[in-house]
């Protein structure tokens, strides 16, 4: 990357990319210094839905990493911010977290499960059968069916665990009605995250550790993309996608030196 190609506005994806499995990965708080330090904009995007962006702020913090509120992008204000667009002021049945159910209620949409607009499947460690029924038959009988993101399994210290987009399609083989995902690799997030720091598409990069996900999202959204080998997507990987990130490197620490000898915009 040239120094004078830099690009201004840097989205950047959370797991696989700055932490992972609660550690974080080396060199990514001398990438995010690196970027502040010559005045870029950044927007951590993750398509977690379980914390709200101050929960999570003070979560990477006690990881030992800078990320303040207004540098967070997650999948539940996305799916917020659509569904206020959509029908503002609406009714949703929710299973989620605080994360999913604050940014609802932020926008001023109620919770309910008496003939709701909308059905929202967000991330959760508690999926109850009883919530996923009711859920099925909401739909069923004609709410919408949204989720907050596809992703079938999330990382844990003990290993895989199933995630959104798995239970997604379980109700969705329970009603025959398939889910709108808000999530990435839907690059209305992407485009979302734009307009919240009024960045650009040809001065933006995106940068993620999944090619399914965070590269495809960014390419669809007009951005260029660089792929991180820190996370879910490996090297040998790559060619099997119909498409390709601008640039791979190995992690963001490979991205430092770079960034930090641009001249402050």
């Amino acid at each position: 990357m040239a120094r004078a190609a830099v690009p201004a506005y840097w989205l950047v994806d959370m797991d696989g990319v700055l932490v992972r499995e609660e550690t974080v990965v080396p060199g990514a708080d001398k990438f995010l210094d690196a970027l502040r330090a010559t005045g870029r904009r950044i927007l951590v995007l993750t398509n977690n839905s379980i914390y709200t962006p101050r929960d999570l702020s003070a979560r990477l913090a006690t990881l030992g990493l800078d990320v303040p509120e207004a540098e967070l992008w997650t999948a539940a204000l996305a799916t917020a911010a659509f569904v206020q667009s959509q029908r503002p002021y609406g009714t949703a049945f929710v299973l989620g977290e605080a994360g999913l159910t604050t940014a609802l209620h932020a926008v001023g949409y109620v919770l309910t499960d008496r003939n709701p607009d909308y059905v929202i499947l967000g991330e959760t460690r508690t999926y109850s059968f009883e919530a996923i029924t009711t859920a099925v038959r909401l739909i069923a009988a004609g709410a919408r069916f949204l989720a907050a993101n596809p992703d079938p399994t999330g990382p844990s210290p003990e290993g895989i665990l199933p995630a959104t987009g798995s239970v997604a399609q379980l109700i969705r083989h329970a009603t025959g009605k398939a889910p709108y995902f808000v999530g990435k690799p839907n690059p209305l997030m992407v485009r979302e995250g734009l307009n919240k720091i009024g960045g650009h598409s040809e001065a933006t990069v995106m940068v993620g550790d999944r090619m399914d996900t965070d590269v495809v999202a960014g390419i669809e959204a007009g951005l260029d993309t660089i792929l991180v080998l820190s996370g879910v997507t490996k090297r040998e990987d790559v060619e099997r996608f119909p498409y390709r990130p601008g640039r791979i490197v190995e992690s963001v620490a490979d991205l430092v030196d770079e960034v930090a000898a641009v001249v402050p915009a």
